[in-house]
């Protein structure tokens, strides 16, 4: 269990051990101060010192960290943007292509539902065609069997 601690403490980031450096270092410079042969006077303006000091190293640490938080910021803004503007630009491809295919659809429908019209409207004008013939031959062979035979009787 041992190994596996130190392996998981070995991938902590560098600002981490810093930022437990400097803790370090402070608390041990406290202590020292604290055992120091010196007077309460000398003591008090060294702890002011070193308070100054942490302080200021504080302040120095706190705005590497907000500018390094900026610049990842921007840099991920832009990658999100970069991103975004590829997904767009994908997303109108497919649309295009998705209304070619929509259009090609339609015309071979369009196409398919004329000739199946000029079939249609073809099939009805034969069958006026056939039925006025038909009609045509009706009424004149009505009209043959109707009309007066004229022919020679023998006597």
């Amino acid at each position: 269990m041992g190994n596996d601690d130190y392996r998981r403490d070995s991938g902590d980031n560098i600002s981490t051990r810093l930022t437990y450096l400097l803790i370090g270092g402070g608390i041990g410079a406290v202590i020292a101060l604290l055992f120091a042969p010196k007077s309460g006077q000398e003591l008090r303006g060294d702890l002011a010192d070193a308070t100054r000091k942490g302080i200021d190293k504080s302040r120095e640490t706190a705005q590497q960290i907000g500018e390094r938080a900026g610049e990842y910021y921007e840099s991920t803004r832009d990658r999100a943007g970069e991103l975004y503007t590829q997904a767009a630009t994908k997303a109108s491809d497919i649309y295009s292509q998705a209304s070619e295919k929509v259009g090609e659809v339609a015309e071979t429908a369009r196409a398919t539902a004329a000739r199946q019209t000029s079939t249609v409207a073809a099939a009805i004008d034969a069958g006026k065609k056939a039925y006025q013939e038909e009609k045509r031959k009706t009424e004149l062979s009505g009209r043959i069997e109707a009309a007066p035979q004229y022919t020679e009787k023998p006597n």
